[in-house]
């Protein structure tokens, strides 16, 4: 993609779904309701953060599976599911049945690595087994398989009046091709092109050979298709924080740039031991938005993105970022709304 000659063909949002701990059913409501407002906009994605032991949404599945009663057409994923809190095989069963609800519309995307403060959480989670537990890439090679519908016991067959399968049930024979990894550096770049998935890169990476944040983006992105079956045609989707101001209030400007001017600090530095590096917000104009992502060097070799709403906006700022997204700036990157 992105030369202003090679439009943008699948536009998406992702949110995180905030709620208030004491009072959590409208929180979970706005967040139904911004995916009804996106499919009604035609956006092509819809998407859902993961968190645990905080207040954003901590089971996206079974969100996403309340949407696909409330939606028809836009496909509903996971930006990312951190497989350190899941058994794999259990994640499976809760992904295929989202996934024949939704009549083939998930898209599932994971990560590894051991669950965020773990020596806090871990003798709640794994009492018996903490330091055996294994967060490694095999976890994703685990589920792909549970997935895939390989065998998961060697028994099936008859025992009285039940039947038993030898592989996860239900089974959704798509799915295995809308499996995604969220990485944020070359190494899982690469994994993920082997394995044949598909690959979501963040405003989040690491700075591992420079600390420039678009060439190291797009160096992911060309390991990743390097690695891939598919080459070229291997798809990624990029999740950038994009704020157009298009119709937003004189308040909403104000709030937005005060948003941005506070996350700026980290944008310009690695951050902590891991080197991670953060994008700046995009915030303005769609027309100024549209010129700087097509200078933006990982953005030209794209084709889809999943642009990050903020985090702690209310909703009625969510109604007005979407709509100048599919209004605006979807239309200045290309982009025509699905029927």
């Amino acid at each position: 993609m992105p030369l202003p000659t090679r439009p943008l063909r699948k536009l998406g949002f992702l949110t995180i779904g905030l709620f208030d701990g004491n009072d959590p059913r409208p929180g979970h409501e706005s967040t139904l309701r911004i995916i009804e407002l996106g499919e009604r906009l035609g956006f092509d994605s819809a998407w859902v953060r993961h968190r645990h032991l905080q207040y954003g949404i901590s089971s996206p599945i079974a969100v996403l599976a309340a949407a696909t009663q409330r939606t028809t057409r836009i496909e509903l994923g996971t930006a990312v599911i951190p497989l350190g809190w899941e058994n794999p095989l259990r994640l499976a069963e809760d992904l295929a049945t989202v996934d024949i609800l939704s009549g083939g519309r998930l898209n599932p995307g994971v990560s590894v690595g051991p669950p965020m403060h773990y020596d806090q959480v871990k003798h709640a989670l794994y009492p018996d087994t903490a330091d055996a537990e294994d967060f490694s890439y095999e976890r994703v090679r685990r589920l792909l398989s549970h997935v895939r519908g390989e065998p998961a016991t060697s028994f099936s067959g008859t025992e009285g009046f039940e039947v038993f399968s030898d592989r996860v049930q239900p089974h959704s024979p798509g799915l295995i091709s809308r499996m995604w990894y969220g990485g944020a550096g070359l190494r899982s770049a690469r994994w993920a092109g082997e394995q044949g998935m598909n690959f979501l890169t963040s405003s989040v990476v690491k700075a591992e050979e420079s600390e420039d944040f678009a060439q190291i983006q797009l160096s992911h992105i060309r390991e990743f298709r390097a690695r891939h079956p598919h080459g070229d045609k291997a798809r990624v989707s990029q999740g950038l924080v994009v704020i157009p101001t298009d119709s937003a209030t004189p308040e909403q400007k104000a709030k937005y740039a005060e948003y941005a001017a506070k996350r700026l600090p980290r944008t310009t530095a690695p951050q902590g031991p891991a080197r991670m590096l953060f994008s700046p917000d995009y915030v303005g104009e769609s027309a100024e938005i549209a010129e700087r992502l097509y200078a933006h060097a990982a953005f030209r070799e794209i084709a889809e993105v999943a642009f990050a709403l903020p985090f702690t906006f209310e909703h009625e700022d969510y109604v007005q970022i979407l709509t100048d997204i599919a209004t605006k700036l979807g239309p200045a990157l290309g982009w025509h709304p699905a029927n």
